[in-house]
């Protein structure tokens, strides 16, 4: 099955994208990632120019209308300090924004891809996202941010890349208890090697 929707004519959209075991898990309890993405290399087929991945060409396809959508990035600072700030600025290349109490020492001028959103939390953070994004989509990065993008009503698409694999904990894709019900449209399935991608808008937002 290959996903029906035109990227030609989609709007720009505010998107939750992870890779998930089966079981609901995007990390081990560590921040362990391994085993939801070896179909980053599973594959034959060069993703794009310079970059490692190959994977079946029904994945590489979708990735690199993922990537040539992306426009911006917001997380969280646990996502900042677990990559140690990317050196500067994202591999993506696109600017990120990041949800945060304070600047982290040392980076007041550090990264001018990078911004610090101190005031205002998700909701200002995704409205520069979406000005530095333009005609491009915004993706949320972290579980803590999706889980306030849905419960600011912010999130427009989720889209979950499935591993084989049932981790049995570890850092959910949609945190606490206490998360409203919400309908989905039905999915655009892309069905790769080693994992099943699907897409799927929030209904009151198709």
């Amino acid at each position: 099955m290959t996903n029906t929707s035109s990227s030609s004519t989609k709007s720009p959209a505010v998107i939750a994208d992870m890779a998930m075991s089966v079981d609901g898990f995007i990390a081990t309890p560590d921040d362990q990632i391994d085993a939801l993405t070896g179909w980053y290399f599973a594959g034959d087929t060069e993703v794009a120019p310079g970059l490692p991945f190959r994977t079946s060409g029904a994945t590489a396809e979708l990735l690199r209308d993922v990537m040539g959508r992306l426009g911006a990035i917001v997380g969280g600072r646990r996502y900042f300090d677990l990559a140690n700030g990317w050196g500067g600025a994202h591999p993506t290349g696109a600017p990120v924004f990041i949800v945060t109490h304070s600047v982290p020492e040392g980076w007041e001028n550090a990264a001018p891809s990078i911004t610090f959103v101190t005031e205002g939390g998700i909701a200002r953070a995704v409205e520069l996202a979406k000005a530095a994004a333009g005609d491009k989509d915004v993706a949320i990065a972290t579980p803590s941010t999706v889980r306030q993008c849905i419960d600011a009503g912010l999130l427009d698409e989720i889209n979950i890349n499935i591993a084989p694999v049932l981790l049995g904990s570890g850092q959910r894709f949609f945190p606490g208890d206490d998360l409203e019900t919400l309908g989905l449209s039905d999915p655009d399935v892309v069905v790769g090697t080693g994992v099943t991608h699907l897409r799927y808008r929030l209904k009151d937002r198709a």
